[in-house]
């Protein structure tokens, strides 16, 4: 399934023993599109305290009552590593992060992945999570240059190949393999009231010092393309007709 990355922000996160929190956002690697962190902001029990939960530890989740079920403890959560949210993660980070709670290598910089939510067998990975790390970035107190925030992200402006067309207004992510397949976009001042999905492949640039987003498509196409609606799901044919008309393929 599809979901809007907006409307997964206020779920709550549940360990084995109780509730950690709720998710305030989500960190993707973006030479993936993938989803490799939740931020969560811990309730009263941890003074409010924001940690990072991976994808792989998460279970089949509660659509209806909104609940994230975690194979973690209260325990696990107070130890783990205490990471600023607020300033760029490093790797080293990540090292502490992922030994602290023995996850399953899913490719920091790289390919390989874990599946989808609540899944518990997890893809091993080909090369130990220090060595890669290590040796993508021998600094290892420098931030990942790769790891953004999807609420960072939202407000960029898109410029198609002849002119702006609008903003990012949110993601729909796959929930089998925690994805972001579109980028919504917000016509804005351009096209009042419409919203359109544009698909991460279909960019050229990002400039993520001056918030702009670049596509291979003219205006016109964009302008013209199918509407989104945010309030309904997204029915199968929707993806297969969007590319269709844009003359691109899977």
């Amino acid at each position: 399934m599809l979901y809007n990355v907006k409307s997964l922000v206020g779920f709550h996160i549940g360990a084995t023993d109780g509730e950690i929190g709720k998710v305030e956002d989500f960190y993707f690697d973006d030479e993936t599109w993938t989803i490799r962190y939740l931020v969560v902001k811990t309730g009263g029990w941890l003074s409010g305290r924001k940690v990072l939960i991976s994808p792989s530890a998460v279970n089949q989740p509660d659509w209806e009552n909104e609940i994230f079920p975690v194979n973690l403890t209260q325990e696990q959560i107070k130890n783990s590593p205490d990471i600023d949210t607020d300033k760029p993660v490093s790797r080293q980070q990540e090292i502490e992060l992922y030994s602290h709670y023995a996850w399953p290598y899913y490719g920091i910089g790289g390919v390989g992945f874990y599946g989808g939510m609540g899944m518990t067998g997890m893809t091993e990975t080909r090369t130990p999570l220090e060595e890669s790390i290590a040796a993508s970035n021998p600094d290892q107190q420098t931030g990942d240059p790769h790891l953004r925030s999807t609420s960072e992200v939202k407000g960029y402006q898109i410029h198609a190949t002849d002119g702006e067309i609008g903003e990012v207004e949110d993601f729909v992510m796959d929930d089998n393999s925690w994805t972001l397949r579109f980028m919504v976009v917000d016509t804005g001042n351009w096209f009042p009231g419409k919203k359109v999905l544009i698909s991460p492949r279909w960019l050229t640039d990002i400039q993520w010092s001056n918030s702009a987003v670049y596509l291979d498509l003219p205006v016109d196409a964009v302008k013209n393309s199918p509407e989104y609606d945010l309030f309904k799901p997204i029915p199968e044919v929707y993806e297969t007709d969007l590319y269709t008309y844009y003359g691109k393929t899977f």
